[in-house]
């Protein structure tokens, strides 16, 4: 089963959800992987402490061209959708940070004065929690605009994927690395806060859940702090309420001390417990009909 922690915007404890959820889980000693995706900014490591000793950079192919063997006849440019390649004055300039790595300046090239490069993007850092949970992140180099790439990849990665249970704790937002992390999920978990603006961005969040066709469910975080917006979508729309957390200070400086929600309040084990087997019969029922 894999399951996608998401929100439409940051700071609503998707981290503290994918975290607290993978540690309940590991405790019932299922099999259990968390990956973060969130790779411009990833925090789940602080929280499960993985002893982090599997490495791996993270490449794209971009052209590199053989300027003697260049005759500038621009057809590379022509087919480069990105413009990360162009013939100026009969100098072909490619343009690293735009290239998508798909390969066509290189197939076109009538003089094949093109191969093709390894270019690092971030890496892959892996490795198993004190309570076991297979864990990976990635990490996007400072400069580089493309997480998707390292994205894909942590995805893929030694055997990740392959545990009962796979947790994915994604960016926030609606964007391509967001879309690129719910790609292939079973269940999304949207995680939001009852303020008008974790309703503005639950609604964002949620449209990508339905394009993607999965099914999805929703946990409200600092309840009690705001009005009842989200609630009432929620029931609009027949998202699941799967659970809520109150605004609580014990929390929040945990937290901010790099505890896990479980280190804090225990008691929150059985409800992810519970979470996974709403979560299982949500599916069920998604697979009857």
């Amino acid at each position: 089963m894999k399951i996608a922690i998401a929100s439409g915007k940051g700071g609503t404890g998707k981290t503290t959800i994918a975290t607290a959820f993978a540690q309940a889980l590991s405790k019932e000693r299922k099999s259990v992987s968390l990956l973060d995706c969130d790779v411009e900014g990833p925090n789940s490591h602080i929280f499960i402490q993985p002893e982090l000793d599997q490495f791996e950079d993270v490449n794209m192919l971009i052209p590199s061209v053989d300027a003697e063997a260049c005759t500038g006849c621009g057809k590379c440019a022509e087919v480069c959708q990105f413009h990360a390649i162009v013939v100026i004055g009969g100098q072909t300039l490619v343009f690293p940070e735009m290239c998508h790595g798909c390969g066509s300046c290189t197939l076109i090239c009538p003089e094949k004065a093109i191969t093709e490069i390894p270019n690092r993007l971030g890496i892959l850092e892996g490795g198993l929690s004190q309570e076991g949970i297979r864990f990976g992140h990635g990490i996007l180099d400072i400069g580089e605009p493309m997480a998707v790439p390292v994205i894909s990849k942590l995805k893929k990665w030694r055997d990740l994927m392959d545990a009962e249970v796979v947790l994915i704790d994604s960016p926030p937002g609606a964007s391509c690395p967001v879309v690129e992390s719910l790609r292939g999920a079973d269940y999304i978990i949207l995680v939001t806060e009852p303020t008008p603006f974790g309703l503005h961005d639950l609604r964002q969040a949620y449209k990508v859940t339905q394009e993607l066709e999965i099914p999805a469910g929703v946990i409200i975080n600092r309840a009690g702090i705001g009005d009842t917006g989200v609630e009432q979508y929620c029931e609009e729309m027949g998202l699941q309420i799967l659970m809520q957390i109150p605004l609580e200070r014990e929390i929040g400086h945990g937290i901010a001390q790099g505890k896990s929600l479980l280190d804090i309040k225990p008691e929150y084990e059985n409800r992810f417990l519970q979470l996974h087997l709403q979560i299982t019969e949500a599916l069920s029922i998604v697979d009857r009909s």
